[in-house]
């Protein structure tokens, strides 16, 4: 089906394609047509973060900002669905247009700035959702007027009020989209945040009588020495998860792009070589009780099966959709599945 419905998507502007697939996406899950949609994946569940995945492919955040998407997003066979980045108050984010393709590298140049309509509103629509597969992930922001000095107080207000229906929380501190946000990944700052956060998790952990598992997202841009130090704070911290990684303000691979100058975070295939090489380095440095999301750059099977060699445990997807469909999802289990099986089948004897 989504073959059918690419052409006319491709052929309108890029974020105004991406609402009218969503929409698109919820009415044919209304309507009971997911068989339509995708053919679901066989299971292949992964224990990780205390959860068990139905399968460990899931949609990274940027998707359904505001978590209205949940259950339609789920039925295409993720085992975890991702919603956010979300903010304490509600913000248009940057400027139109701010969302390009670039075809020609499988690629799109975004500078969305975190527009969605507010940690109440996303809440509400979380307490709908009927999430009958997969689990969700609540990824959360600061407002962009809010000052990295006080940023803490953003991200704590929206701890607070997911907490009780994530199954994890994903710390955003990493997207280029918003102004001095990935100033909080210097080490100092980062400590302190992150000490926050995981006394707060703490103190919510003992008030719902659950501990939700609360992860860093970090960028693809740091230096080798930025890794090194990054890794030691949330090592030392013993964060649940890191997920590697955000979009990339590099332009290697992409420079003869019509849109290649505009400004904002590339995704895509240009991204996997990137991504997949910080999450390398951080799966040298931090300890092995630290699972960690590899994501950036999937568009096939086998992008999935690199970043798992690479140290992923779990993997997420999201421009690799915009340009594959839902059949990107299953293609991406499958090649995890033979992965996984590949060891076992080398010890069985000759037939």
């Amino acid at each position: 089906m989504y073959s059918l419905a690419r052409p006319f998507l491709f052929g309108v502007d890029a974020e105004r394609a991406h609402g009218m697939g969503l929409l698109s996406l919820e009415a044919a899950y209304r309507c009971g047509m997911r068989s339509l949609l995708a053919k679901p994946p066989r299971p292949m569940p992964v224990k990780v973060l205390g959860l068990e995945f139905p399968n460990p492919v899931g949609l990274a955040a940027g998707m359904d900002k505001n978590g209205a998407h949940i259950d339609a997003l789920l039925a295409l066979g993720f085992g975890f669905v991702e919603v956010g980045t979300v903010t304490p108050l509600p913000q248009s984010g940057n400027p139109k247009p701010r969302m390009f393709r670039l075809p020609q590298h499988e690629a799109v140049i975004n500078r969305m700035g975190f527009n969605n309509e507010g940690v109440d509103v996303l809440v509400r629509n979380v307490e709908r959702a009927r999430r009958k597969s997969g689990l969700l992930g609540i990824n959360i922001g600061k407002n962009k007027d809010t000052p990295n000095v006080d940023a803490a107080a953003d991200y704590l207000l929206c701890l607070r009020k997911v907490y009780a229906l994530a199954d994890y929380v994903a710390v955003n501190i990493s997207s280029p989209n918003t102004a001095g946000l990935r100033e909080l990944q210097e080490e100092q700052t980062l400590r302190k945040l992150v000490s926050v956060l995981r006394d707060e998790q703490e103190k919510l952990a003992a008030k719902h009588g659950k501990r939700v598992p609360v992860l860093v997202k970090i960028a693809p841009d740091l230096s080798e020495s930025d890794i090194d130090a990054a890794a030691r704070v949330l090592g030392d911290l013993q964060v649940d998860g890191v997920i590697a990684t955000n979009t990339t303000i590099a332009r290697d691979g992409v420079a003869d792009a019509v849109h290649a100058n505009e400004s904002g975070g590339l995704s895509g295939a240009p991204l996997m070589s990137q991504a997949t090489t910080v999450l390398r380095m951080l799966r040298t440095r931090l300890p092995d009780t630290i699972p960690l999301i590899g994501v950036g750059g999937i568009l096939h099977g086998a992008d999935a099966a690199t970043k798992q060699a690479a140290g992923a445990v779990l993997v997420q997807t999201y421009t690799g959709l915009v340009y594959r469909g839902p059949a990107l999802i299953g293609e991406c289990v499958d090649a995890l599945r033979r992965r996984k099986e590949a060891p076992s089948r080398g010890h069985l004897p000759p037939e």
